[in-house]
């Protein structure tokens, strides 16, 4: 959303956030509604960040989700809290998981009623044990969502403390001790039943299923905590509805936000700060007690002068596109509107994804690129111009998994390139008509397909290394030096309320939540 042209109003303020995503949104939100005088600081000409809504297809009505396409993580305390003008809506379908049995064309599809899935993984599988399998193993993490997600916006809890909350030892071991892929194989037989499983653990992290780091448990867990049910939900009117509202809940509560100026160094002595930013016109010194940095670790240390982390690589491919219509499959069984209204797994079942993570590893493409798809327009229609609607026209986002930044450091266009054919083969596999025959085109006859590889994402968002997350995601509970919202530095008066803080990554608001609150505490509110 475009935000107040000019400049700040004053010179002096109580808290100057570097940065206008959604969490500097969030925590500017609070701060002004608690009577703090703010200022957002953003280097763009709009706000949003990564949570944005873009026209990317010339002289196309479409208005896209351009980076981040779902909600789940986002805490309905924040939306409340802000009176937030923002909705989203449930999709009847979890996902669909096209495949090939005995030379004919079958797939699972989770959603629609028990009945329906139970009888869907019945006619996969051959036996009743895999989909009682997938409801034990979802009603333990189901389970634990209730418990963890209510303390990602409380001060971080202890190891001990958060262990207590879950009350479960074998749900303990299961996710937070021992790799996933543990529990996948022990519970799992099917191959593909497995993949659908282990996809949650891989969004935008690099990891086998036995990875000793257990980054890939740290994926699976907040992909399957949000809003205590581990939903995926659709945001009405597209992400940037989201960041709209904030910005709009921020402006009104009296924080000022000005957009095309970067915040280029901050100075502090732990009681007041000054910020020196940079605009077209030339370069100005800002002066608040308080600085909440809505950017990476890599950036906070450059504005402070610190030494930075190293980066976490992204891995994943990014792809917008438009339809004239839904392919049609090659399951005749499945109605392509349900296939693509929840997720549409693509090369994901077990095997495949170790077989490309181990290419990946070695450094080259994976031979049959695994990603999953959805179509927002079938659930959220709004996104759409009138006339689109009316034509049959559909959206699909395709996030590719196993792609680390690594590989296009080369030649970033031809892989990219290189990539998408790959990847669009894969799906192709799955469909009765190729997907290219399917895209529209935009004002200039050009078919509406757009894909970011990591170092795109990073040239277009300062992403670290392409990483979504802007590093590895962390446990939700205290360790060393983490303080006691997860958002502290070595700085005791700027605090981190981006991607990278404790509890951070996604569209969440947790980070900017906790910012605010800890500036709040610490003033005595």
């Amino acid at each position: 959303m475009a935000a107040n042209e000019g400049h700040p109003r004053h010179r002096t303020y109580d808290a100057v956030i570097v940065g206008g995503g959604h969490n500097g949104l969030v925590a500017a939100a609070y701060l002004a509604r608690a009577g703090r005088t703010v200022l957002v600081l953003e280097r763009l000409d709009h706000t949003g960040g990564a949570a944005v809504s873009t026209r990317p297809f010339a002289g196309v009505d479409a208005r896209l989700s351009r980076y981040s396409y779902l909600v789940s993580l986002l805490p309905k305390k924040i939306v409340r809290d802000l009176g937030l003008d923002f909705r989203v809506r449930t999709r009847n379908v979890s996902s669909y998981t096209p495949a090939e049995r005995d030379g004919h064309p079958t797939g699972l599809l989770v959603g629609g009623g028990e009945r329906r899935t139970r009888e869907a993984f019945a006619r996969l599988t051959g036996t009743e044990r895999e989909y009682a399998a997938w409801r034990r193993f979802y009603g333990m993490t189901g389970q634990i969502a209730k418990r963890v997600f209510p303390t990602l916006t409380e001060p971080l809890p202890s190891r001990d403390e958060l262990r207590r909350r879950v009350d479960d030892e074998e749900a303990w071991r299961t996710l937070f001790e021992e790799p996933i892929g543990v529990a996948i194989e022990d519970r799992f037989a099917d191959d593909l039943v497995r993949g659908v499983v282990l996809t949650d653990a891989l969004i935008g992290t690099f990891a086998d299923a036995h990875d000793p780091s257990l980054k890939q448990n740290r994926c699976f867990l907040y992909h399957v905590i949000g809003g205590g049910t581990g939903d995926w939900d659709v945001p009405v009117g597209g992400m940037g509805a989201l960041t709209d509202a904030l910005a709009q809940a921020a402006r009104a509560a009296g924080a000022d936000i000005v957009t095309g100026h970067e915040a280029v160094r901050i100075d502090t002595d732990g009681r007041t700060a000054e910020i020196t930013y940079r605009t077209a016109d030339g370069e100005g010194v800002a002066t608040a007690r308080h600085v909440l940095v809505n950017a990476s670790p890599q950036a906070l240390a450059a504005l402070t002068g610190d030494t930075p982390p190293a980066p976490a690589e992204g891995a994943q491919l990014k792809v917008n596109m438009l339809l004239k219509r839904l392919p049609r499959l090659r399951d005749g069984s499945v109605d392509p509107r349900e296939a693509f209204s929840g997720t549409f797994h693509v090369a994901e079942g077990y095997g495949q994804l170790a077989a490309a993570h181990a290419q990946a590893a070695a450094g080259e493409l994976p031979a049959a690129p695994p990603s999953e798809i959805y179509c927002h327009s079938l659930t959220d229609p709004t996104i759409l111009g009138p006339a689109l609607v009316e034509q049959g026209y559909q959206t699909l986002t395709l996030f590719g998994l196993h792609t680390p930044a690594a590989l296009f450091e080369g030649d970033n266009e031809a892989v990219r390139e290189e990539l998408l054919k790959s990847t669009l083969a894969q799906l192709d596999a799955h469909l009765a008509e190729p997907i290219t025959d399917c895209l529209a085109t935009d004002a200039h006859g050009r078919p509406c397909i757009e894909a970011k590889t990591p170092l795109d994402l990073e040239q277009d968002l300062r992403l670290p290394g392409g990483n979504i997350f802007h590093r590895e995601l962390t446990w939700p509970y205290a360790q060393e030096d983490t303080g006691r919202w997860g958002v502290e530095t070595r700085h005791v008066n700027v605090l981190l309320c981006g991607a990278g803080a404790v509890r951070g990554g996604g569209v969440s608001g947790v980070p900017g939540h906790n910012a605010a609150m800890a500036v709040l505490e610490r003033s005595g509110d």
